[in-house]
């Protein structure tokens, strides 16, 4: 019986084993089927992009480093303007030439219409819900309507015109208090960003908080902390937006900062209860809709509208002038030509004004060749493809998020001539293509405020050259390195020897 129980349990063994052989060999029989048919189904992109060898997981994401337009820069030289990349889970596509940027927003606008989802946007932008996120489609669009319409058309800017001459005599004026007897170092990064802040937050809600001038210190403080906080979460990029596994690790603490929100809300809770100035800021005009529409404009709508202007129309805005007058004083002959032609169409008696601006060619030259060299967002705001398309001869798949390097296509030798010199005077002969200089990017998502970027920099810039002379520090040129940050800031914020123009001593006087 021994034997025979013996006999039993190895036949029985062996039928175990075999079955599970057999359990084996069917499941792996099952995954080559599973992925023959996916590999079948994912045929039509054969011809991708040139990428670069990649880790698993992770994709491309170790050679990633700041800043991120330079490293983008350098591996376009080794795969060309049009290269595949994968950050973690997202296939990503880089391009960097006009020829590339045309297609994706011409022929292909709709198709790279959308943004891709980032954690910035679901917690920052209210799920998704404002403008500068949400997906193209009827929710976008009646935003952007409202946009062009109620806070970027020329009728709207010209309503809030008194609120940038304000703020721009301002800044005049505590620049005369420092430096109206003779040469005196001025630190100029933070007098630009208080007057980009000043001027948005007036149009936005119909305050100051910076300056002399702020009404509630309190207020303005925590105001100063929110900017701080926004910009920092705004700017970060978190490892879940890559790698999803990561997502229920909070390591930017998105779920830990309310205090934006809580500011936006009484903003909105203020202006819904003020019985006197109605219709007189941008809360106003999006409380008139809500009123006609509670449902769709509901307080998260207007919140995230907030947050959008706040991060695209200030420290833009505040760089590109920093950088402006950076060129400038390193660029002396520029400096004089550009203050000849002001006073050639504004007397001094006078401060330069906005209608004045549309004749100072040579100064437009002057900001358009800033934004070539140094845009404030070097990389643009990333779109996603909505559908199979293809760029340049290459197939790019559904889902794959657009980066275009503007920075290195406005300093590619094949696009521009003598591209790393500042010469303003290339933008009078022409060579600013349609499709080669973008730095507020192109097609449907285009950024709406260029006009109001424009209008700000052009006067505040135009105001500083007619009213001061600035030099150097030293004899050594100022430094053009950049830092790291969402809007590529200098690397050493501007310092410059600032002193009031004799002729507009009188002037200055008056403020």
């Amino acid at each position: 019986m021994l034997l025979a129980l013996q006999a039993y349990t190895r036949t029985s063994s062996m039928e175990q084993n075999w079955s599970h052989l057999v359990s084996v060999s069917s499941f792996l029989l099952l995954l080559f089927l599973l992925s023959k048919f996916i590999l079948r189904k994912t045929r039509p992109h054969k011809n991708l992009p040139p990428s670069p060898p990649s880790y698993p997981i992770i994709g491309h994401l170790h050679l990633i480093k700041e800043p991120v337009h330079r490293v983008l820069q350098q591996l376009s030289y080794k795969y060309g303007p049009i290269f595949a990349l994968r950050f973690g889970s997202r296939p990503v596509l880089v391009i960097s030439s006009p020829a590339a940027v045309e297609e994706c927003f011409t022929k292909n606008d709709i198709i790279f219409a959308n943004r891709p989802h980032l954690l910035t946007g679901k917690h920052i932008d209210y799920n998704y819900s404002s403008m500068s996120t949400a997906p193209y489609g009827p929710h976008w669009r009646n935003l952007r309507h409202f946009s062009t319409l109620e806070i970027f058309s020329t009728t709207k800017l010209n309503t809030f015109l008194s609120i940038r001459q304000e703020e721009t005599r301002s800044l005049l004026k505590k620049l005369f208090r420092d430096s109206q007897q003779s040469f005196a170092k001025v630190e100029m990064k933070s007098r630009l960003s208080e007057l980009s802040f000043n001027i948005i937050m007036r149009m936005v809600a119909g305050k100051r908080y910076f300056g002399a001038e702020v009404e509630d210190n309190e207020e303005a403080r925590i105001f100063r902390g929110v900017v701080g906080e926004v910009f920092a979460l705004g700017g970060a990029s978190n490892p879940g937006d890559f790698l999803p596994l990561l997502q229920w690790i909070d390591f930017q603490g998105f779920e830990k900062r309310k205090k934006a929100d809580r500011f936006y809300q009484g903003l909105i809770d203020e202006r819904r209860n003020n019985k006197e100035g109605k219709n007189k800021t941008m809360i106003d005009g999006m409380l008139a809709l809500q009123d006609t529409e509670p449902n769709y404009y509901p307080d998260n709508i207007i919140k995230g509208s907030i947050s959008t202007i706040l991060l695209a129309g200030t420290d833009t805005s505040a760089v590109t002038m920093e950088w402006a007058l950076s060129l400038l004083v390193n660029n002396p002959k520029v400096l004089e030509k550009a203050r000849a032609e002001i006073h050639s169409y504004v007397d001094q008696e006078r401060f330069v004004d906005e209608p004045d601006l549309p004749k100072l060619h040579y100064l437009q030259s002057i900001i358009n060749e800033t934004l070539r060299l140094f845009p404030a967002a070097p990389l643009l705001v990333p779109h996603e493809s909505s559908d199979d398309s293809r760029v340049g001869g290459f197939d790019v798949p559904r889902g794959t998020m657009l980066l275009v390097n503007a920075w290195a296509m406005h300093r590619d030798p094949a696009v521009w001539d003598d591209p790393t010199t500042f010469k303003p005077e290339r933008f009078d002969g022409g060579e600013n293509g349609e499709h080669k200089f973008v730095p507020f990017g192109m097609g449907r998502r285009r950024c709406p405020g260029a006009g109001l970027a424009n209008r700000v920099v052009a006067l505040a810039l135009a105001a500083m050259i007619q009213c001061f002379e600035c030099e150097r520090v030293s004899e050594e040129l100022v430094d053009m390195s950049e830092g790291v940050g969402l809007t590529m800031p200098k690397a050493l914020p501007l310092e410059a020897m600032c002193r009031a123009r004799e002729q507009m001593i009188r002037v200055l006087s008056d403020l």
